[in-house]
C-alpha cells in the first residue's frame, strides 16, 4: 500500500494543480472527485477511476470495496489505492464538510456525435454560462427531471472545475452532456430535427403557450447579456417567462427549471 504525507510530494502538488488550473486538467484528461456519493455516480456514469486518495481516520481500506458497487466492464486492479494523512487531505480536499476520500478520474469525451438521444428528446442547451455554481445547478435539475441530454455551447467555465462537481452533487455524471460552438450546436440540433426554444426577450411567446411534447431542446443564455443573435435567428419560437415584479431576469438555473419541468409536464411526467 503506497502512502504520501507530504504535502510537498510532487505528485501531490500536480493534484493541487488538478483542482486550481483548467489548463492541468485539460493537458492531463483527469480531474478530482471529492466525497463518496459523487464517485458512486461517478462509477455508475462509467468514469474511469485512476486513483483513490483515502484518509484511513476516516475510511478504512477494507471498507473501500464495500462503499463501491463497481461494474464489471472496471477493472478494479488498476484503481490505484493511496493512503494519506489529514494534512494531505486538507491540502486536497475542495469541500467544508469531509468524508476522507478522493478519486482521479479521466474526463470524457464532450463531442455532439457522442450524443445518444431518443425519438423524442428532451434538451437543455446552456449559452456561454459562467458561473460554476449555475451549471451545477442546472445539472442538478436535468437529472431530477431525467432530460435526455445537457448540451455547453460556446461553454466559458470547464466542465470538471471542482466546483461543478460540486454544487451539481455528483450529476455532472448521471447527465449526457456534449459541448460545441454555438453554430456545431444549431447544425445538431437542425439535423435531427429538434425544435429550438430560446429564452429571451425580443419577439417571444410565452413559455405556457409552447407544445413541448414533440423534439425539444431549450435554449438559456447568461443573466447578463441572454442569447445570441444566431439563436434568436434560427429559434422554432423564442420564448419568454412572464414577470411581474420590476426587473426583467431571473437567475438562469431557476429559469431553465421553470422550463425544464413545464416540457415534462406536457409530456405526462406530472
Amino acid at each position: 500500500m503506497k502512502q504520501i504525507t507530504s504535502i510537498q510530494n510532487p505528485f501531490i502538488k500536480s493534484l493541487v494543480q488538478l483542482q486550481e488550473k483548467a489548463k492541468s486538467r485539460k493537458q492531463s484528461g483527469t480531474f478530482l472527485i471529492e466525497g463518496k456519493r459523487e464517485i458512486e455516480l461517478a462509477i455508475k456514469g462509467n468514469y474511469e477511476l485512476e486513483t483513490i486518495l483515502f484518509l484511513p481516520e476516516l475510511i478504512a481500506e477494507n471498507d473501500l470495496n464495500k462503499l463501491f458497487v463497481i461494474p464489471s466492464a472496471v477493472e478494479v486492479t488498476r484503481i490505484e489505492l493511496i493512503e494519506i494523512n489529514k494534512e494531505v487531505y486538507q491540502k486536497l480536499a475542495y469541500r467544508d464538510t469531509t468524508e476522507g476520500i478522493i478519486a482521479i478520474a479521466k474526463t470524457k469525451s464532450l463531442q455532439l456525435s457522442d450524443l445518444r438521444l431518443p425519438k423524442n428528446p428532451l434538451i437543455l442547451v446552456m449559452e456561454s454560462i459562467e458561473k460554476p455554481g449555475n451549471i451545477g445547478a442546472m445539472l442538478r435539475t436535468c437529472d431530477a427531471a431525467k432530460v435526455d441530454a445537457v448540451i455547453l455551447a460556446n461553454p466559458k467555465t470547464d466542465l470538471y472545475n471542482p466546483n461543478i462537481v460540486r454544487s451539481s452533487v455528483g450529476c455532472l455524471f448521471t447527465n449526457q452532456i456534449a459541448s460545441g460552438t454555438t453554430d456545431e450546436v444549431i447544425a445538431f440540433l437542425k439535423q435531427y430535427n429538434i425544435n429550438i426554444y430560446g429564452a429571451t426577450l425580443q419577439n417571444s411567446n410565452a413559455y405556457h403557450e409552447i407544445n413541448y411534447t414533440t423534439p425539444t431542446a431549450l435554449i438559456v443564455g447568461t443573466e447578463a447579456t441572454g442569447l445570441t443573435q444566431a439563436w434568436r435567428d434560427n429559434a422554432t419560437q423564442n420564448i419568454i417567462i412572464p414577470m411581474q415584479g420590476e426587473i426583467d431576469s431571473m437567475n438562469v438555473s431557476v429559469a431553465s427549471a421553470i422550463l425544464i419541468f413545464e416540457a415534462k409536464r406536457q409530456r405526462g411526467f406530472l
